[in-house]
């Protein structure tokens, strides 16, 4: 698990690959991350929008953009945290990814830049 602190706010990750939906001889290779958003601020924060960068070790580099997280837009009171899960589907067998939130702090309606710490995808026979 890796953790980051920007603005207030705590960004937990964990990855779990994913064996059943994965394919190695075809290069297709099926990870699940688990974050969990953690509101250490006064003030309730709205997040708007994500940011990836994805990378995999063959030197593919994607960036996907998008409203919210796992089609919602969630509201996170100070003191509480949101929960998601969601996926990515990498050509290799070893890739990583990091990125950022654009969230609203809803007493000011001040944008804030969360940054999403880097994290490995890396398949079990790759840690042996």
């Amino acid at each position: 698990m890796v953790q980051q602190f920007t603005e207030g706010v705590s960004i937990m990750v964990e990855t779990f690959y994913q064996p059943l939906q994965s394919n190695p001889i075809r290069s297709e290779h099926l990870f699940a991350y688990r974050i969990t958003i953690e509101n250490l601020t006064v003030y309730p924060v709205k997040l708007l929008s994500r940011h990836w960068h994805i990378l995999d070790s063959n030197g593919t580099h994607r960036e996907v953009e998008g409203e919210g997280v796992v089609g919602q837009q969630p509201i996170i009171q100070p003191g509480d945290s949101y929960q998601y899960t969601s996926g990515v589907n990498l050509m290799s067998d070893i890739g990583k990814m990091y990125g950022t939130y654009l969230m609203e702090n809803l007493f000011n309606k001040k944008k804030l830049t969360i940054a999403i710490p880097e994290f490995k995808l890396v398949t079990p026979a790759k840690l042996n």
